[in-house]
């Protein structure tokens, strides 16, 4: 296993190593929630990580706690990051956990340094700081008050529900500081996400954290992500989706297509070759020019969810301001206990 001069980017690494060999434990847990998963316990040299230029990313820099995440979605970008390790990217990436044990203390020392200019931090966005493994490290309680402390501005993308558990640090950190939050859902439809997200919490369990949060006074948006060609993008499920979300109480809603990268491209493509053979062949045709469908498809979705969030009522308002649910869809929606929702 390569975890000598290992870095986030390794192209921009040099020969600086994130850790060193001498630093790994592997850990196995025999309790049913983490049966057949190994964590490898690493002491890293560095937690902030900088997002390379050409990156499509808004934001500079990211703090990763993990690599690997049990979540297992079979179209993850980052299962591509796992190789740098000389591990595998399929299984692999969903049961070989990467922890970075000391990443509480190392962000609080480098945020303290003459160097550092207070810019915004970017979490979940490799994988998931609030996978199950945060269950049992607990780093994100560390991290959050590291950035609280320092009124450091910051984001979290996560599909997972854990991140309830920290709703009073958000809280706190969100009085000193910028904070924003975003919930992953893509679509509602539970036989699809059985099948392409096995590890995460269900749908409903996601926009629940998004209730919660709004509750409590801290904005949540949705990214709708990914919209999933041929499977989840026909325009009823684009509907029922955006109509959850509204229910929700979210902010607002950002779509986004599903890209296929390479490292996860070649896992889905097994996935689906298995599971739905006959859209191989679409698949191929439709991702011929690389990682991301094409442009015309992208608009189109795009199109669709902001004219469906536009008639839900959500995006830019004043705070305050409400959105209504018509009252023919009010009762398909189970979560629904009134036709007019607060923003927060």
């Amino acid at each position: 296993m390569r975890w000598d001069h290992l870095a986030e980017n390794p192209a921009a690494a040099g020969d600086t190593a994130l850790f060193g060999a001498d630093a790994v434990t592997t850990r196995t847990f025999d309790t049913p929630e983490f049966r057949g998963i190994t964590f490898h316990e690493v002491r890293a040299r560095s937690i902030l990580n900088r997002v390379p230029g050409a990156s499509r990313m808004p934001f500079e820099w990211t703090v990763n706690p993990y690599r690997g995440c049990t979540h297992a979605c079979v179209y993850c970008f980052a299962r591509k990051t796992h190789s740098y390790l000389d591990l595998d990217t399929g299984l692999g990436f969903d049961s070989q956990i990467v922890v970075k044990i000391n990443a509480p203390e190392l962000l609080r020392r480098q945020l303290a340094s003459r160097t550092w200019e207070g810019a915004h931090i970017a979490m979940g966005t490799n994988v998931d700081c609030y996978q199950r493994a945060e269950g049992r490290y607990r780093l994100m309680p560390g991290i959050l008050t590291a950035l609280r402390d320092h009124a450091n501005p910051f984001s979290i993308l996560t599909k997972g529900t854990l991140i309830l558990r920290d709703l009073e640090l958000l809280r706190q950190a969100a009085e000193v500081t910028e904070v924003g939050i975003s919930v992953s859902v893509g679509f509602t439809d539970q036989e699809l996400w059985r099948t392409v997200e096995p590890g995460t919490p269900s749908p409903e369990r996601r926009l629940d954290v998004v209730r919660t949060l709004t509750d409590h006074g801290i904005g949540c948006s949705v990214l709708m992500a990914p919209v999933i060609p041929f499977l989840g993008d026909r325009p009823e499920q684009l509907r029922a989706t955006v109509r959850a979300i509204a229910a929700a109480g979210a902010s607002s809603v950002t779509p986004l297509v599903l890209h296929l990268r390479p490292g996860a491209r070649e896992w889905y493509m097994q996935w689906l070759g298995r599971h739905h053979p006959g859209l191989v062949g679409r698949y191929e045709r439709m991702y011929a020019g690389g990682a991301y469908a094409p442009t015309w498809y992208q608009r189109r979705i795009t199109r669709q969810v902001h004219e469906l969030a536009a008639e839900y009522g959500i995006g830019p308002a004043r705070r305050g301001a409400s959105r209504r649910i018509p009252a023919d869809e009010k009762s398909a929606h189970p979560g629904a206990q009134a036709t007019q929702l607060t923003l927060l």
